[in-house]
């Protein structure tokens, strides 16, 4: 690819699920979408089919593969393990307040999750991530959750990990990676639309 096309990425939030309505964290879990959050997922379509993605890759959470099937790719799509939402351990299904009634003063990206990950351990997986894109040299389109779209958005730009805690995503939300002149200038193009 040509130093005047300089690839963008697509990142694509799953739509609404009864636990992201909740504020119960959702790691491993396999939540489905609310019929709101397929509705969304649906509403995509429209607004990513000007793309011309060369690949698709998605979680393999079913909330990440339904929004991209709903939103026109699942024809393409390719499971990536590493996209998978931050395992959250012993805060599966927790929400914050509660987490912090026992645990005052906890933060996610700063301390992680007992019997889970760290943001140290997600960012390793968003750097191979990261990798495989560059690598890629192409347009593409990425589905799934917020925290690891978040940490994957963190290290593009040079952040380390806890950098996502800036970064916060809406369900069925479009953001978008690139470059400004050329690619050693990683910068965030769009966020949360």
């Amino acid at each position: 690819m040509s130093e005047t096309k300089r690839p963008q990425i697509t990142l694509v939030r799953h739509g609404e699920t009864a636990w992201s309505l909740s504020g119960q964290h959702t790691g491993r879990s396999d939540i489905p979408l609310t019929p709101a959050g397929e509705a969304a997922a649906r509403a995509l379509a429209p607004r990513l089919a000007a793309g011309s993605y060369a690949a698709v890759w998605s979680s393999p959470s079913s909330r990440a593969v339904t929004t991209c099937d709903l939103a026109g790719f699942g024809k393409n799509r390719l499971i990536d393990p590493d996209l998978a939402e931050w395992d959250y351990g012993a805060y599966e299904g927790r929400t914050t307040k509660e987490i912090l009634a026992e645990r005052p003063g906890w933060r996610l990206f700063r301390d992680g999750c007992p019997g889970g990950e760290a943001a140290a351990d997600v960012g390793a997986r968003a750097d191979r991530v990261i990798a495989r894109i560059r690598a890629l040299d192409a347009e593409l389109i990425v589905f799934s959750s917020a925290h690891v779209l978040r940490v994957l958005a963190a290290r593009w730009i040079s952040l380390p990990p806890e950098g996502g805690a800036l970064l916060v995503l809406g369900t069925a939300s479009v953001s978008v990676l690139g470059y400004e002149h050329d690619r050693s200038e990683p910068v965030l193009r769009g966020w949360n639309g």
